[in-house]
């Protein structure tokens, strides 16, 4: 199978999730794209009854479209045991749904959970591999991967991810090894958002990622990310860094093709797009496709 491109629209993330725009309209705009697929995010949905879901796939579908990858952004690290058990629960429901809208082998992106200040690492690493190691047969019945994103912070959360930093996030996926229900969903601009290297990222997980990100960050004049970074080491979302057309951007993008090539990679590349219209999600996928045709 090769290597296919699906979209992400990150500009329109709140509409969306909060009602104003409806998804089956987003699907239908996302045809002027024609991308191979639209990748999906559970608060898109304001119902995960059969009877939604079937019109939701049945859309997709009459639109030509794959539904690649869920995201979901489970809180594994929540202090009150209750809520993580809830976590885990909805988790369990969230890769069911997965299944129902993409098929075999689509991916339920999941995270580690939130930085709280009062967890420890060793409290908050243990909870998450309880978390995974207890999702993971719900995965295998389902025949879904869990991709676990190297990430930032989820847009409706108080706190950074916890397991942002690359020795953490890399920490936990090499505690896992599973590799043919768990994998990496990887975001190289999130590697940089955490002061971390995205091609020395990518290198350590080549063989885990199950599928990708593909945004790109650029600096505003004068700014340097060394002028941005914190006492963490982490950068964070500023207004000096911001979304911009995919390939013209802080991204190596060549890099990170030739690194998945040489691991024979056959997943989807998403484009996490649009911050500055659909003009520039277009000139996104276009450049990927660019990309796939060069190094696959």
């Amino acid at each position: 199978m090769p290597v296919r491109v699906s979209a992400f629209p990150k500009c329109f993330i709140d509409e969306i999730a909060s009602g104003r725009m409806s998804l089956f309209e987003w699907i239908e705009m996302a045809k002027s794209l024609e991308p191979d697929g639209l990748e999906m995010y559970d608060r898109f949905l304001p119902s995960f009854a059969s009877d939604y879901l079937r019109d939701v796939r049945d859309a997709l579908h009459a639109a030509g479209f794959a539904m690649p990858m869920f995201c979901c952004s489970p809180d594994f690290t929540a202090p009150d045991p209750d809520k993580r058990k809830r976590e885990i629960e909805r988790e369990a429901e969230m890769i069911r749904v997965t299944r129902f809208l993409g098929g075999p082998r689509s991916v339920c992106r999941i995270l580690s959970g939130q930085r709280y200040p009062q967890v420890s690492w060793e409290q908050g690493r243990d909870w998450v591999l309880g978390a995974i190691h207890e999702l993971l047969p719900v995965a295998k019945e389902h025949d879904v991967v869990l991709g676990m994103e190297n990430h930032y912070k989820d847009g409706f959360w108080i706190y950074p991810e916890f397991a942002q930093k690359m020795d953490r996030f890399i920490g936990i996926v090499n505690s896992i090894p599973d590799h043919d229900h768990f994998g990496v969903q990887y975001d190289p601009s999130n590697a940089i958002v955490a002061g971390d290297d995205p091609i020395e990222l990518l290198r350590s997980v080549a063989d885990r990622v199950v599928s990708m990100h593909a945004s790109d960050r650029y600096l505003v004049e004068g700014a340097t990310l060394e002028d941005l970074r914190g006492s963490d080491g982490t950068i964070g979302y500023s207004e000096k860094l911001r979304h911009g057309v995919t390939g013209k951007g802080l991204n190596d993008y060549d890099s990170i093709f030739r690194i998945l090539s040489e691991q024979s990679y056959k997943g989807w590349i998403s484009i996490e797009d649009g911050m500055n219209g659909m003009g520039e999600m277009a000139e996104s996928i276009a450049f990927l496709r660019r990309m796939i045709g060069k190094w696959f």
